[in-house]
């Protein structure tokens, strides 16, 4: 059983960190307009993540609480290929709230690993918008009342 629970875990991380690398290339097309408006959607998407009863779970169906994974992160992938820049943006923001929460406790090297990278990605997008104080103090704290 701990061969195939390895085995599943793998193949997320390999699917996931697909992902990333395509997400990290659209969040680096994007405009700085954007890039501020992604950094806000990115903090409010975490923050309703954090109060959802699974936030691992968050952007999928109420049937599905008993998977180890939802439909978010997938939802969020294909509005962040969009054409349209707003659909862009929030698939983006709904993707990194997903994939941080599914990842944040793993148990997996690879999954830890991927954790990290979502890390520095939030931290990249909390960066680009530094420069707004509006923006940037929306970071200090997430839904859990934790320092972000």
């Amino acid at each position: 059983m701990q061969l195939v629970a390895r085995i599943v875990a793998i193949a997320r991380a390999l699917r996931l960190s697909r992902q990333l690398r395509q997400i990290e290339s659209a969040v680096a097309a994007l405009s700085a307009p954007l890039r501020d408006s992604l950094a806000t959607l990115t903090v409010k998407e975490l923050a309703n993540a954090a109060r959802a009863e699974s936030p691992h779970l968050y952007g999928s169906p109420a049937d599905k609480v008993y998977q180890a994974w939802g439909e978010g992160a997938d939802v969020g992938f294909e509005r962040a290929l969009s054409d349209n820049a707003q659909v862009r943006v929030r698939g983006i923001a709904l993707w990194i709230a997903v994939v941080y929460h599914e990842t944040e406790n793993a148990d997996h090297t690879a999954l830890v690993g991927l954790h990290k990278q979502v890390l520095r990605l939030i931290r990249l997008i909390k960066e680009s918008a530094g420069a707004k104080p509006e923006v940037y103090a929306q970071w200090r704290v997430d839904g859990r009342g934790e320092a972000a």
